[in-house]
């Protein structure tokens, strides 16, 4: 089958081939927005009478978009859908409305590692000015807390295994197999006790750390968030912060939900760049999302 239209309703960031590749979908030509729309009335105008929408995480499409677009039957999300909850898409309500929506993974991951172990490395030896302690640090023996343990936290943990670092994870259920290979699962509460640098990888705005999670961890300490959304309390890490002996690092994506007053630290080290965006990201997610697209139109 063919959809009528297809809008990739913002910034997707899908490569040429794959823009291009949406035409043997569409029976129009296939419309390609290249910003944020600014607000409700402005994505609704964009989807307009069209059947299949393409989304990135930037843009949300929530009840009352959906419903005022009666002719969508296929939403694209260019992004991770981990969970109908956490999604910027009002998944159950469009699947109600017979409205297929489908999400990508495992797209990114490999960059989140490297940003995660270059900027550890720098920040332990000093390389670009914050310093962690008064002696340079290396990687071994460095007890690492991993917090989130799907596929970008056993990837960090897979790269940092040779580096013979002192690895820990929590999450809501136990790994089979890593335990043999050194690395531990400590519940919550103990993990934050036990390591030095803690890693979260966490689904979109999935709260876990409050003033009593930032107590337990304590000082002189090393915090890195690749996450979307903010996993914690900000008021609490606020608090945390100001010691200087801890330090936190952030990417462009988890960046962008800190407010002025965080950011100002000297020990706040963050980034206007995503983690894991690579040429490589970029071809998985367009192949994920044509694939996507690819499969439905032949089962209907």
């Amino acid at each position: 089958m063919k959809f009528n239209k297809i809008v990739c309703v913002d910034q997707t960031k899908l490569n040429k081939q794959a823009i291009s590749e949406l035409q043997n979908f569409s029976k129009e030509e296939v419309e390609v927005n290249t910003d944020y729309p600014d607000n409700k009335d402005e994505v609704v105008k964009r989807i307009g009478n069209a059947e299949a929408v393409i989304v990135s995480w930037h843009t949300q499409l929530n009840e009352k978009i959906i419903e005022a677009c009666p002719n969508i039957k296929y939403i694209g999300m260019a992004c991770s859908l981990f969970d109908d909850e956490s999604a910027n898409v009002a998944v159950k309500f469009a699947r109600e409305r017979g409205i297929t929506v489908t999400g990508i993974k495992d797209y990114g991951d490999p960059g989140v590692a490297e940003f995660i172990i270059s900027e550890l490395i720098q920040l332990l030896n000093g390389y670009s000015g914050n310093q962690w302690k008064e002696l340079p640090q290396e990687l071994t023996d460095l007890k690492i807390g991993i917090i989130g343990f799907g596929v970008t936290g056993q990837l960090l943990a897979e790269c940092l295994i040779p580096f013979k670092a002192d690895l820990y994870y929590y999450s809501r259920s136990k790994k089979d197999g890593w335990s043999d290979r050194g690395v531990k699962y400590l519940e919550l509460e103990e993990l934050l006790k036990t390591c030095e640098v803690i890693s979260i990888h966490l689904p979109k705005n999935t709260e876990l750390l409050q003033a009593s999670e930032f107590r337990t961890l304590g000082n002189k300490k090393i915090f890195i968030n690749t996450s979307l959304g903010l996993p914690f309390d900000e008021k609490a890490f606020q608090n945390w912060i100001v010691n200087k002996e801890n330090f936190a690092i952030f990417d462009g994506d988890a960046k962008s939900d800190l407010s002025s007053e965080t950011l100002d630290h000297d020990n706040v080290i963050a980034h206007d760049t995503s983690a894991g965006w690579s040429a490589q990201t970029l071809e998985r997610l367009s192949n994920k999302v044509l694939e996507n697209l690819r499969e439905y139109c032949q089962k209907n």
